[in-house]
């Protein structure tokens, strides 16, 4: 029986019960067992509770002091903006073969344990009697299945392994060992292995195999494939079966999951019903099955009418398509629509950080932006404290773009690199360079006589920008710099910045401002086409010099040196090491010019959910945003209004 029959039945009782009157009573839940499954067990559709979880489930154990055992029940509600956007609820769900805890430590969750020889040699251990939504066993063959049918196969694999899988260019040696235990070997240290795995949208490398059998061409043959494809509406069996086989999307209702909640509706809709999964790894202290909430209920709303939404009471918890911006309104529906607003600190080195492009394809601006005097003189003269009180009514933090205080790897000197306002020390700067000739406006010029107006590009996507550009374009003025924003779509300004004709650009700073050193700082250096300060290097290295250009500037090659020297290095001390060497270079060198830091994130919360932390870190990587804080223990009091 599948899971999605189980959850339907069960909802439509619910639906019923009142009208049923005393004639049909619900039978008596087992401790430990969710009501919503009783009619399931008692009419033997579901097995009770001992043979559905494992023989070793999960206890969460939250140690915040607001939380609390919950009470089973209820539907939580929440908005997206597409009906992709479904998958969300996996990144929130946060079922990870190892995952972060509210520490940052790398845990167990899937997984029993995990042995780690070196980074190199991995045996991981599932938990005896795991099983799928639909009640078959999660074992080494859906890893078997995965390493022999998908990653190495051509058709559905044509680039070979993923990233994560390649130790310079080569993949690990995988091995069955046991039912519940599989080993990954490499012949050097892979140590972003286990952060991919727990990453928001994970490295998956198994599969549920029972299911995905009945569509792969190796079990059922090549025509039978095509022929139900076509039947379909697909043109193969290749791209049927990657229509399927999508545990991130969580877009096919068929497909089983360890999330904690099951989605029960297929694309399209406006309207995604997820319902608890009956046989889901983890328990309360009390040894209950969660999640406590039975189901979720993701309604889709254009993006702009959903701060609008969220102030009329239609979400129990909101965070995604809010901002700051938002905040004051949604303050004011609080007592009148039952819900209250928490501001959690965001998890970004910066929350808006300008990138200088180093490769841009004017030789005159080039050679600027890769003068250290020139990025020091932009940083200098922007005015953060007024930015930070004007759009942030002075909540966030005055800084340059690097790790927060919540990283273990914070320096105060990292924060404080050239982020000072000091129009003078700016000036002086600029003067040093020869650029001390200006028009009749008091713009400076270039060398070549052309007037020093620096564009910046922007997706548009945001007032935010906007209101942040104006006002370094004020500060700017002082200097002597003429800064005009150019707006336009996310892929036309990626295109713009990666073919060199961006001078500058505005987006988010690190993406991780929480680090510890066992993650990984690629960010740090020219590792990625996607780093919009130095687009061409981060693809010469990407790309493994196939494309792109070689770092031309010292520091930066000295900070892939680091960046290499980290994949091989033994322990946490020598990590951590080149961790904040890495990010001294950074802050020096202004490699991208941070604005503040710990921008409040307004996070609606019904006043009839609970667990939901009242101070936390809203987090993409580590934290998967609400995933870290355990959603499966937030729970629905009925008494609150």
């Amino acid at each position: 029986m599948k899971v999605g029959a189980a959850a339907i039945a069960a909802m439509a009782w619910l639906a019923l019960a009142p009208a049923a009157g005393a004639d049909a009573p619900a039978p008596a839940a087992r401790a430990g067992e969710p009501p919503m499954f009783a009619f399931d067990i008692a009419s033997g559709a579901l097995p009770p509770l001992a043979k559905r979880l494992p023989d070793v489930p999960l206890v969460v154990k939250p140690q915040r002091t607001d939380w609390s055992p919950g009470h089973y029940g209820g539907t939580l509600r929440t908005m997206m903006a597409k009906d992709r956007d479904i998958r969300f609820m996996v990144v929130y769900g946060y079922a990870r073969l190892v995952g972060y805890d509210e520490n940052l430590r790398i845990v167990p969750d899937l997984l029993e344990s995990i042995d780690n020889v070196d980074d190199r040699v991995f045996t991981l251990h599932l938990r005896p009697g795991h099983k799928w939504s639909d009640g078959k066993p999660f074992t080494s063959a859906d890893f078997k299945f995965y390493w022999d049918d998908v990653a190495n196969n051509r058709d559905l694999s044509p680039f070979g392994l993923p990233q994560a899988l390649k130790v310079d260019g080569h993949g690990p040696r995988f091995e069955v060992l046991d039912e519940r235990t599989v080993r990954y070997t490499w012949d050097a240290p892979n140590p972003q292995f286990l952060p991919a795995l727990a990453a928001p949208s994970p490295l998956y490398i198994y599969r549920p195999a029972h299911y995905l059998r009945n569509y792969h061409a190796r079990y059922i043959g090549l025509d039978k494939a095509n022929a139900q494809a076509v039947a379909a509406g697909s043109r193969d069996w290749i791209g049927y079966y990657q229509k399927l086989d999508e545990q991130y999307r969580f877009d096919n209702p068929a497909l089983p999951t360890l999330e904690p909640w099951v989605n029960t509706t297929a694309m399209p809709s406006t309207r995604f019903v997820l319902t608890r999964n009956p046989y889901f790894h983890r328990v309360d202290e009390q040894g209950r099955q969660l999640p406590y909430i039975d189901r979720v209920e993701v309604r889709i709303t254009e993006d702009k009418l959903i701060p609008a939404k969220t102030g009329s009471g239609e979400s129990d918890l909101q965070a995604r398509y809010l901002r700051f911006d938002d905040y004051t309104f949604l303050k004011q529906g609080e007592a009148r629509n039952h819900y209250h607003v928490r501001l959690w600190d965001k998890a970004l080195g910066s929350q808006l950080a300008l990138y200088p492009n180093l490769n841009v394809a004017d030789p005159v601006w080039r050679k600027l932006m890769r003068d250290v005097r020139f990025r020091r003189a932009l940083s200098l003269a922007v005015n953060r404290h007024e930015i930070n009180e004007v759009v942030y009514f002075g909540l966030a933090r005055e800084s340059a773009n690097t790790v927060l205080a919540r990283s273990p790897l914070f320096r105060p000197e990292f924060r404080a690199a050239w982020s000072k306002l000091d129009v003078a020390k700016a000036n002086a700067l600029l003067d040093e360079l020869g650029l001390n000739k200006r028009n009749d406006d008091g713009v400076r010029l270039l060398p070549d006589g052309r007037p020093m107006e620096l564009i910046v590009d922007t997706s548009g996507e945001s007032t935010e920008e906007t209101d942040v550009l104006e006002l370094v374009r004020d500060s700017w003025r002082k200097v002597g710099i003429a800064l005009y924003a150019r707006p336009s779509q996310r892929e036309v300004f990626r295109r713009r910045v990666y073919s060199g004709m961006s001078m500058m650009s505005i987006w988010s700073g690190l993406s991780n401002g929480i680090p510890t050193p066992e993650m990984s700082p690629a960010e740090l250096a020219p590792t990625a086409q996607e780093q919009l300060q130095w687009p061409m290097w981060g693809q010469y290295f990407q790309n493994r010099r196939a494309g792109g250009e070689a770092p031309a500037l010292p520091e930066a090659q000295k900070l892939v040196d680091l960046y290499r020297e980290w994949e091989v290095a033994k322990g946490y001390a020598a990590r951590e090491k080149i961790w904040l060497e890495m990010l001294g270079i950074n802050a020096d060198q202004v490699f991208t010019i941070g604005i503040v830091s710990r921008a409040p994130q307004p996070i609606v919360v019904s006043d009839a959910l609970r667990n939901v932390p009242a101070e936390a870190v809203y987090s993409w990587d580590p934290g998967a945003y609400f995933g870290m804080y355990r959603p499966e223990t937030f729970w629905l009091d009925t008494r609150a209004n």
